[in-house]
C-alpha cells in the first residue's frame, strides 16, 4: 500500500512538472487564437455572454466573437490568423491565468486592430506592471499589426489582462485582438568585444513562422523591461518594428530593428562609460528588403557626438555601415538611432530604414567627437 502511495505520488510530482515546463514553453498561448469557440449557448449572436465561455480565458464587459469575413457595415472585419477573433467593447477586458518562473522577464507577442474611427488603445497588464498600447496608426496595408509587451514575473501564476478603457458612443466599437504568445526572455549579456547588450537585436519578442509583417515593439517608460532589453523605444505614441530573416533582409543574423515612425520615435540603450575615454560606436542601416524603397537617413547619437548615415534603398535589401567616435563626458551614455526620414510604401503601409549589428568599445586613442561614413 504504502509503495502504491509512494509511486502515486512520483507520478503526481512528474505530472505537475511537465505542466508547469509546458506552462513557459515559447508560442502560442492555450487557445491563444480563440479557434476554440464558446458553446453557442453563451453567445448571444456575436456578444459573448459566459465568463468563462471561451476556453482558456475569462472575459468581462462586452466582449465579442469575430468569424473571419463577418462585416461591420460595409467594413470587412479581417482575421489576422484562423477563422476566429476576438473584439473588446467599452471597457471590456480578457484575462488568462499563465503559470511562468518567478522573477524571470517575459514577452507577449499579439495581433491587434482598431474597428472604428478613434483613437483606439489597450491597456495591458501583469500585475503589478501595467501599460498603455497606442494602436491608432496602423502600420500594414491589412489593418492588422503584431505588438509586443514585456514584464517581470512576481511570482509563479500571473494573470495576463487585455483591456480596452475606451469610451464609445457605440458600446460594441473596440479593437480586435488574436494571435497571443509568450517567449521567456533570455538575460542580456554584454561581450568583450561589445559593450552594449543584445546589439545585434537576436533576443527580442515572439514572431509567428506564418506572419510576415513583424512585430511591433511601442513605446515604454524608462523603468519598463522592453521586449528588446536592453533596448528602450522613446515615444509618446509611435513604435519601432522587430522583424526576421524569413520575411525581410537583415544586416546580421536572424533579427534587426526597422525604424517605421520617422523622428517621432528613437531606439535607446544607455551604456556605463568613462569620462574622458574615447569610444567607438559601429552599427549597418539599410532596408528591410520589403519594398520600402526611396532616401533614407539614421541619425544616430552617443555622448557628445552625432552622425548621419544616409542610405539610398531601392527595396530589395542590403545595407551600409556608420562609424562615430567619442569621447565620452559622463559615468553613462545614452546611445540613440532615430530614422531622419519619412517613408512609406507602394500600398501605403509604413516603413523605413533597418538598424542592426550594433556594437560599442572602448578604443585606446583620446580625441573628440568625429564622424565618419564608410
Amino acid at each position: 500500500m504504502a509503495g502504491n502511495v509512494r509511486r502515486a505520488a512520483v507520478f503526481l510530482a512528474l505530472c505537475l512538472a511537465a505542466r508547469a515546463a509546458a506552462a513557459i514553453q515559447d508560442g502560442l498561448l492555450p487557445n491563444g487564437n480563440f479557434e476554440q469557440a464558446p458553446p453557442k449557448s453563451q453567445l448571444n449572436g456575436t456578444r459573448v455572454m459566459g465568463r468563462y465561455a471561451i476556453p482558456n480565458w475569462e472575459i468581462s464587459g462586452y466582449v465579442e466573437y469575430i468569424g473571419s469575413g463577418q462585416k461591420q457595415g460595409d467594413m470587412l472585419l479581417p482575421v489576422p490568423e484562423g477563422a476566429w477573433a476576438v473584439r473588446l467593447g467599452n471597457n471590456a477586458s480578457i484575462q488568462q491565468r499563465i503559470e511562468v518562473t518567478r522573477g524571470a522577464p517575459y514577452s507577449i507577442t499579439f495581433s491587434a486592430a482598431r474597428t472604428c474611427a478613434q483613437a483606439e488603445q489597450l491597456n495591458v497588464t501583469v500585475a503589478p506592471e501595467s501599460d498603455i498600447l497606442p494602436i491608432q496608426t496602423v502600420y500594414t496595408s491589412s489593418g492588422w499589426d503584431s505588438y509586443s509587451w514585456a514584464f517581470k514575473a512576481t511570482s509563479s501564476v500571473v494573470s495576463f489582462i487585455v483591456h480596452n478603457p475606451g469610451v464609445s458612443e457605440d458600446p460594441a466599437c473596440g479593437p480586435l485582438i488574436d494571435l497571443f504568445a509568450i517567449k521567456a526572455l533570455p538575460a542580456p549579456k554584454g561581450t568583450k568585444n561589445n559593450m552594449l547588450k543584445n546589439g545585434d537585436f537576436e533576443d527580442g519578442p515572439y514572431i509567428f513562422r506564418n506572419t510576415q509583417w513583424g512585430v511591433l515593439v511601442p513605446p515604454m517608460d524608462e523603468d519598463d523591461y522592453s521586449p528588446l532589453h536592453p533596448w528602450m523605444v522613446m515615444s509618446s505614441t509611435k513604435s519601432v518594428k522587430y522583424v526576421d530573416a524569413p520575411h525581410h533582409v537583415v544586416p546580421r543574423g536572424a533579427r534587426a530593428v526597422e525604424l517605421v515612425s520617422g523622428m517621432e520615435t528613437a531606439l535607446v540603450q544607455d551604456v556605463a562609460t568613462v569620462p574622458g575615454r574615447a569610444y567607438r560606436l559601429e552599427f549597418s542601416a539599410g532596408d528591410a528588403g520589403d519594398g520600402c524603397a526611396g532616401a533614407m537617413t539614421v541619425q544616430a547619437y552617443a555622448g557628445p557626438g552625432s552622425v548621419r548615415v544616409p542610405y539610398q534603398s531601392k527595396g530589395k535589401g542590403g545595407h551600409t555601415r556608420g562609424v562615430l567616435d567619442f569621447t565620452a563626458n559622463a559615468n553613462e551614455t545614452r546611445v540613440v538611432f532615430v530614422s531622419m526620414s519619412y517613408n512609406m510604401k507602394g500600398d501605403g503601409s509604413l516603413c523605413g530604414p533597418v538598424v542592426d549589428d550594433v556594437s560599442l568599445v572602448c578604443t585606446t586613442r583620446k580625441h573628440g567627437a568625429r564622424r565618419l561614413l564608410l
